[in-house]
């Protein structure tokens, strides 16, 4: 109920009255989105009007998308850093020092041309111009044990 506003308006023509009801709601899940709009359209049929959902990120969610992606870039590294370790025949040791170097973040685009055009963005474009993309490049020091260490810990 947080996420949702109602506004109502009554209004008499000639003997009926008549009321028309806006309802906003906000979604996290767009898969919810999308159920309670066909439900909708079912349990109403021609007496809703649906309008094309408006998308946006909350700040949270594009920390999260951040912080996700740093952890991912930190991950990437380790499992490289592991598979150069094999090839050598030396192992992987901890990290003494990871560094966030770059991080870039963008949206998706539109053509300019549907920007011109007289049509309303498809449901597909309008996602696509709301998704947000980020990356991170990190710098990463481990430590690598050689083949002595190994059998230490193995006896």
């Amino acid at each position: 109920e947080e996420n949702m506003t109602v506004t109502e308006d009554f209004s008499r023509v000639e003997n009926t009255y008549q009321m028309e009801a806006e309802v906003c709601i906000i979604f996290s899940d767009f898969g919810k989105m999308q159920n309670v709009c066909n439900l909708l359209t079912e349990k109403l049929g021609t007496s809703v009007t649906i309008s094309p959902p408006h998308f946006y990120h909350t700040p949270e969610a594009i920390d999260t998308l951040r912080r996700q992606v740093c952890v991912a870039a930190v991950g990437n590294t380790r499992r490289k850093a592991q598979e150069v370790c094999r090839l050598f025949g030396q192992s992987l040791g901890k990290p003494l020092l990871i560094r966030e170097e770059e991080t870039k973040e963008w949206g998706g685009h539109i053509d300019s041309q549907l920007l011109n055009s007289p049509d309303p963005l498809t449901l597909q474009e309008r996602i696509q111009n709301a998704t947000a993309y980020a990356s991170c490049r990190v710098f990463a020091v481990f430590e690598i044990k050689g083949k002595e260490n190994r059998r230490n810990k193995l006896l």
